[in-house]
């Protein structure tokens, strides 16, 4: 018999799992694959567009990246064992790459895999999932966007490879109809220029608002605040980056902070993160969680279960988590995943749900004790890798930490660094001639130059 897969999302995880499938084609049961992707081609969040708000169709909008973006963490801790950046490129190149080139790396590796375009149907939207537990099938309802037509199909599984980045969080900041400028979330962030000489209040003391205050710093603007919710940052920001936390915006539209500073700005860019949210799914096959290193009800941190196993554990799910490792964790994911479903992995079904539940509270527990999400999410991939026997040293601990002590001390220079790769054997990646934040050109021509 043919098993029917059906992936939602041709994103990195989406096409990850692509390649797993034509990985393990010669092994296990006979495999069908449909792949479905929202927009007009894959690479989710890694295709630019000048849009925002919703697509051409009237769709709310996927992806949120923007001009003059690049890497915020090494390569060298994303990259695949088997497909390295210098076997990509040709050559060794520097450790922060910029959105083109990461874009390209990765269909490098889906062509490397064997995935072709013709493997994914694009443009089309995935609208409902319905699983019957009589017949243990879902039905998958899908509207071509192109054409307008509505497809209906039967699959005996569902990954869900849709990530969870695409629904902006706003927030809440009391007073904040008072604001007389404008107000976006970073989700709609595209371009740098648009704030030169604006003074920039950013909400949200993580990664987006790191990157995009200084981001626009770089491109001119006057000045950037970030507000944190807890507790200010370990990173070391210039002295022209405020950090402080915002209290609520006052009725002449000043932001009034809670050390008592006040201060009008230009934007109020919101920085709050994303909801994990699928509206194709009905409400007992949706996995509900924050962004954690180890969301709850997934047994090996793919499967779905719950005490009333909806789906009979034939609902799975890639790159839920709150990542560290992203690249390589969505391999081994996708991996897991594509060996369950061919019945490679049929001592899985054996284990009783109770035993799969107290599964995924050890892990939770664990990740709440380590305190430490990258050790975490380095001992969850290695796992991955016992069950599936692949031999594949993943851990780039090393690499994360060298970064991190870059960050410390100085925001600024710390992309102007260089890491060693765990596989070319080329020893520490070439430096970058043009410092990041003087380097104004991040096409993929002026990144394979500028070393």
């Amino acid at each position: 018999m043919v098993v029917r897969v059906c992936i939602i999302g041709g994103g990195p995880c989406g096409m990850l799992t692509l390649c797993s499938y034509n990985r393990l084609k010669a092994d296990g049961a006979a495999v069908e694959v449909t792949c479905y992707e929202k927009q007009e081609k894959p690479g989710g969040l890694w295709n630019f567009t000048w849009r925002t708000g919703v697509d051409k169709h009237g769709e709310p909008l996927h992806n949120g990246q923007y001009r003059d973006l690049f890497s915020n963490s090494p390569k060298e801790c994303l990259e695949f064992p088997d497909y390295t950046f210098v076997e990509h490129f040709g050559k060794p190149v520097p450790s922060y790459p910029p959105r083109a080139a990461l874009r390209s790396y990765q269909e490098g590796y889906w062509r490397h895999c064997g995935v072709s375009d013709t493997d994914i149907q694009v443009e089309h939207c995935v609208r409902h999932v319905e699983f019957d537990k009589e017949t243990e099938t879902f039905t998958v309802t899908v509207d071509n966007l192109a054409s307008g037509e509505t497809i209906t199909k039967e699959f005996d599984y569902v990954i869900v490879a849709t990530g969870h980045f695409s629904f902006p969080y706003i927030a809440p900041v009391p007073g904040i109809d008072n604001f007389k400028g404008r107000i976006l979330h970073s989700h709609d962030f595209r371009n740098s220029s648009e704030f030169v000489n604006q003074n920039l209040l950013a909400i949200g003391g993580s990664y987006s608002a790191e990157d995009i205050s200084l981001q626009c710093l770089k491109f001119g603007a006057k000045s950037a605040t970030i507000s944190y919710k807890t507790k200010p940052t370990k990173y070391k920001y210039p002295e022209y980056v405020a950090q402080r936390s915002i209290d609520h915006i006052d009725e002449k539209g000043r932001a009034v902070f809670k050390d008592g500073h006040k201060e009008l700005f230009d934007t109020i860019m919101f920085c709050t993160g994303y909801l994990v949210k699928f509206p194709f799914l009905p409400s007992d096959l949706t996995l509900r969680c924050r962004n954690v290193v180890c969301p709850p009800n997934l047994y090996r941190g793919i499967q779905f279960i719950n005490e009333n196993n909806p789906a009979n554990g034939k609902l799975l799910y890639i790159g839920m988590a709150d990542q560290w490792y992203s690249f390589t964790l969505f391999k081994m994911q996708a991996w897991w995943a594509a060996a369950l479903t061919k019945g490679l992995l049929a001592e899985v079904d054996q284990i009783p749900l109770e035993e799969k539940l107290e599964y995924v509270r050890i892990w939770e527990k664990k990740a709440k004790d380590m305190n430490d999400d990258c050790l975490f999410q380095r001992d969850y991939i290695t796992s991955l890798c016992e069950d599936l026997k692949c031999e594949d040293n993943l851990d780039t601990d090393r690499q994360f930490r060298e970064w991190i002590a870059l960050k410390c001390a100085d925001l600024t220079t710390f992309r102007d660094y260089s890491h060693d790769s765990n596989f070319d054997n080329m020893g520490i990646a070439p430096k970058p001639k043009i410092p990041w934040f003087k380097n104004f050109d991040d096409s993929l021509e002026a990144f394979l130059t500028n070393m």
